[in-house]
């Protein structure tokens, strides 16, 4: 028998439709080849670039989760300074050191205007010498003191006197100012 047989009926109606020889098989499967190739390289080519993605936002939040480590540490840090800065202790101390002392009994003015309790004064304390800030950053033998030209008696640069309604502090003068006797200042 031969490689073509006789074929009958419809089979050789359909055979007579196709060209003859096997070109046709090899020219049909090439494109769908390549078309295949095509879609696999590219396919690799997308998990590799989504594969580099991922693994750059990954080394992104282990930075980012450092550094919020760190920022955390920082901030713990800042706390337990400000609850011992805050503590009653510390800020006896402190206010020791500017000078400061327990005040006495209260007095309290009623509505009517009378008082209510006997006030005591404060006990005295001797106040350690506070130089102001200004004092500090100006250059040696410039004078920090300034004139007055709205007429109170006090310019910016100069402290009020330490006579009050009830007359001069105890151990001042009475028209003393800050460029005769310092008056100490709140520190942080």
């Amino acid at each position: 028998m031969g490689r073509n047989p006789e074929l009958k009926g419809r089979a050789a109606r359909l055979a007579r439709l196709f060209p003859p020889g096997g070109a046709r098989g090899q020219a049909a499967r090439a494109p769908f080849v390549l078309l295949v190739v095509v879609l696999l390289g590219g396919g690799l080519i997308g998990l590799l670039l989504l594969n580099s993605a991922l693994s750059e936002g990954s080394f992104q939040l282990d930075d980012l989760k450092q550094e919020t480590k760190e920022l955390t540490d920082e901030e713990q840090a800042l706390q337990r300074d400000i609850d011992a800065y805050s503590a009653p202790r510390a800020l006896q101390r402190r206010a020791r050191e500017l000078g400061m002392v327990p005040g006495g009994d209260p007095a309290f003015l009623a509505p009517d205007g009378s008082v209510k309790g006997s006030p005591s004064p404060a006990p005295t304390a001797v106040t350690p010498l506070v130089v102001a800030p200004e004092a500090l950053t100006a250059p040696p033998g410039t004078d920090t003191l300034s004139t007055d030209t709205s007429g109170t008696g006090t310019s910016p640069g100069v402290a009020p006197s330490t006579t009050g309604p009830a007359g001069p502090a105890p151990g001042t003068a009475a028209g003393s100012t800050a460029a005769t006797d310092p008056t100490p200042t709140p520190g942080r």
